[in-house]
């Protein structure tokens, strides 16, 4: 496998990577020179002090020391640039393709996997491939690189003491990446138990409220120190085998200086091998071993970075949501043709439903909770595919158009309304990124914000908070509204918007909605059958399957599961405590 397929690069991040790996070996190989010329200075006094006479000229080994140490800064330089440098880059455009990936991928991926996964991978996993091929893929391959030219020069000078010197780095390599084996289900381990932490902590978040208003803080806190607990077990495992398996490696690594002295002061002894030479080995071997030592408490990163991109490789083996850009609908009827659909191959959702919601009409989706209200209009706009049948607007199969060009025709407001941490215009103008602000503007008095806008410090440019924290439900209800009138689209979702709201911003909203909604194909999902006495057609589901549908008077005259359902909710308003 590749370096790019291994830790899913970018042609550019390999080049980055090999362009590291170059110039750290360069630069490992020039520090040679350094011992070169402390070799022949050396060998210099050494001759002098045998021969009684003066220090030698010690001009041409200061000149050679001003050239090594701009060699040196300049290899150094360039190694620290494509390492630390450009290739951070690297990480930037693998959290845009994955971002990108993510947006193109289909609802369904999403019902599979949570949050804190989707999070940690994004987040944590590129990092720790990031660490990997800024810190340890150069170092290890610029390592390798230098050993080569290291080992080819020893041995032209004593391949005895080049064998007794440089064994232990093939050996030491050897031994830790031959306990990958072991090493990497740990690793894999951990990152799970991680994992579990991350999501308990964000469902806490989440839940907070829940939790205090049961009393179960002691019990939900003490489910929260079992998975720490046991991340923490798993940590330390994880890490006292990677001791083991580094300490070990660099133990052996060090065994090869003890080699070469003992080789080297046989040889001695026995005048095969000259002092000055010995000493050599000594200098080159200390610095051979070096960039290994560096390695070896790094590579434990290199298994851990391997674990994490298998994980990012698998968002990019799921299949997309494709489809063509050439989409001319007749009209903006939608229409449910034999529809059925399952999510994720499980129980059915949809059996056989056929409808058709009319361009200028109101269309209502009536039934009881998991009856499949939400789902059609999900199978609408494409958030999930038909698991048989067809989905059409104006004609066209939903199917067969790419998810982001038929959303241009789609506009939606839920019940649950999803705002950023952003000013009060920058959250309308999401509706349509390009618009004025006067445009803006329109669309806000039309959904009636200004009321309560006014009161706000800034206006329109008063910060709201996450999720429109400063807000009341009303308001923040208005605001979705405004931002789908500023859109424009010609089909409109409605997910029981009204449904949360007091009768002061029930009435406002129902006025903006008005505004909205008039000439543009309705899809309406109610719970409430005074919601929908003014719809156009009332389709009723039960357990997937469409009962009856028609208008809200025929249904009411026929005596079916509308009607009753109409006449539960009036005998329950009438309940009193």
């Amino acid at each position: 496998m590749s370096i790019k397929e291994k830790y899913g690069l970018t042609d550019e991040g390999v080049r980055n990577v090999k362009l590291g790996a170059a110039w750290t070996a360069v630069s490992n190989i020039a520090v040679f020179a350094g011992v070169g010329i402390l070799f022949l200075a050396m060998g210099a006094f050494v001759d002098h002090a045998i021969s009684g006479a003066l220090l030698p000229d010690l001009l041409p080994y200061l000149a050679g020391l001003v050239v090594f140490i701009v060699v040196l800064f300049v290899t150094e330089y360039f190694a620290y640039y494509y390492q630390y440098g450009v290739i951070y880059n690297e990480s930037g455009r693998q959290r845009i393709g994955l971002a990108e990936r993510l947006r193109k991928l289909p609802l369904s991926f999403f019902g599979r996997r949570d949050l804190a996964d989707l999070t940690e991978t994004i987040m944590g996993d590129v990092k720790t491939i990031e660490h990997a091929y800024s810190h340890v893929l150069p170092e290890l391959y610029g390592a390798y690189i230098m050993l080569g030219v290291a080992a080819a020069g020893l041995l032209v000078f004593d391949w005895r003491l080049a064998i007794a010197a440089l064994w232990s780095a093939p050996v030491a390599l050897g031994l830790l990446f031959g306990a990958r084996g072991i090493l990497a289900p740990l690793v894999r381990e951990t990152r799970m138990k991680n994992l579990a932490v991350s999501d308990d902590i964000q469902e806490a978040l989440e839940c907070v409220r829940e939790v205090r208003a049961t009393n179960q803080e002691e019990r939900y806190l003490g489910h929260i120190r079992a998975d720490v607990d046991a991340a923490e077990r798993q940590t330390i495992k994880g890490e006292l085998m990677m001791s083991v398996f580094v300490n070990g490696a660099q133990i052996v690594l060090r065994l090869g200086l003890a080699t070469t002295v003992l080789a080297g002061a046989a040889f001695v002894l026995d005048g095969t091998c000259g002092f000055m030479t010995l000493f050599c080995f000594l200098l080159v071997v200390s610095r051979v071993y070096a960039p290994f030592d560096q390695c070896l408490m790094l590579i434990a990163e290199l298994f851990a970075a391997k674990t994490a991109s298998a994980r990012m490789k698998s968002f990019f083996e799921e299949p997309l949501a494709q489809g063509g850009n050439d989409y001319a609908p007749q009209g903006h009827d939608v229409v449910f043709d034999d529809v059925s659909f399952s999510y994720g191959g499980g129980e059915q959702v949809l059996s056989h439903v056929e409808f058709t919601a009319r361009e200028g009409e109101v269309t209502a989706l009536v039934g009881s909770s998991g009856s499949g209200k939400s789902t059609c209009a999900k199978l609408a706009c494409r958030f999930w595919d038909a698991t048989s049948g067809r989905v059409t607007v104006g004609g066209v199969d939903v199917a067969t158009v790419d998810p982001e060009v038929l959303l241009g025709d789609f506009s939606m407001v839920f019940q649950d309304v999803v705002l950023f941490d952003d000013t009060v215009m920058g959250n309308i103008r999401l509706g349509r990124r390009g618009a004025s602000d006067e445009e803006v503007l329109a669309a806000a008095r039309a959904a009636n914000c200004d009321g309560f806008v006014s009161r706000l410090p800034q206006g329109y440019e008063t910060m709201i908070g996450e999720n429109g924290a400063r807000l009341s439900g009303g308001e923040r209800q208005r605001i979705s509204i405004a931002r789908a009138l500023l859109k424009g689209a010609p089909i409109v979702l409605l997910d029981e918007a009204t449904a949360s709201l007091d009768v002061e911003n029930e009435s406002q909203v129902q006025a903006a909605l008005s505004r909205l909604l008039a000439g543009r194909t309705v899809l309406v999902i109610a719970h409430r059958m005074r919601t929908v006495m003014s719809a156009d057609n009332v389709v009723v589901l039960d357990k997937g399957c469409v009962v009856e549908q028609g208008s809200p008077a025929d249904l009411l005259a026929s005596g079916g599961m509308f009607a009753r359902m109409v006449k539960l909710q009036n005998e329950s308003a009438a309940f009193a405590l």
